[in-house]
């Protein structure tokens, strides 16, 4: 036997269109809200909009690749030494076939006049010195990159064995690099 209680509504349980109907009402919600937000005008009033980051595919590097251009392998846009204009620093290195090829670290400022190139403002690194780079971010007014090199000739282009945090700090109208510890040194 069936314990007495209420009936069931026909309106309580729900169905497919009850659930159409919700996600219809909740996109008019979210279509009207973003359509009477604040335009571009209004969200930027009395903050001054950064310029944009100086473009690393534009600029012209001082590596030797031959015949092909150096790749752009990372980059961190931000405003590295105060002056309220966004830098670009970037990592590039000629394209390899095979085995790692060596990185340099370049930061690059605004053109000096409108429609030209970026300008390399300072080199970090050095393709020279046979290191990559990886992890190269631009935190506030300091980059920080992992350097990864060699011990000696004998040691395979595909395989570092030398690992360095470094950190580029902005002072005195240049950059300075501060190396972090090895990891197991005292």
């Amino acid at each position: 036997m069936q314990p007495a209680g209420p009936a069931p509504h026909p309106h309580s349980r729900t169905r497919p269109v009850h659930w159409l109907a919700t996600a219809a009402a909740l996109a008019a919600v979210l279509g009207g809200a973003v359509l009477a937000g604040p335009g571009d005008a209004t969200a930027t009033a009395g903050r001054p909009r950064p310029a944009a980051a100086p473009d690393p595919y534009a600029a012209h590097y001082p590596v030797d690749c031959g015949p092909v251009s150096a790749d752009v392998v990372g980059q961190a846009p931000a405003d590295l030494d105060g002056d309220g204009r966004a830098e670009t620093a970037v990592v590039v290195r000629c394209p390899s076939g095979a085995g790692t090829r060596p990185s340099g670290v370049y930061v690059l400022a605004h053109p000096a006049s409108r429609g030209s190139a970026p300008r390399v403002a300072a080199t970090l690194v050095d393709p020279r010195e046979r290191m990559s780079v990886t992890g190269l971010v631009a935190s506030g007014g300091t980059l920080s990159a992992t350097l990864l090199g060699y011990s000696g000739p004998g040691v395979p282009r595909c395989c570092p064995d030398r690992r360095r945090v470094v950190k580029w700090h902005w002072r005195d109208g240049k950059f300075v690099l501060t190396a972090q510890p090895v990891a197991g040194s005292v």
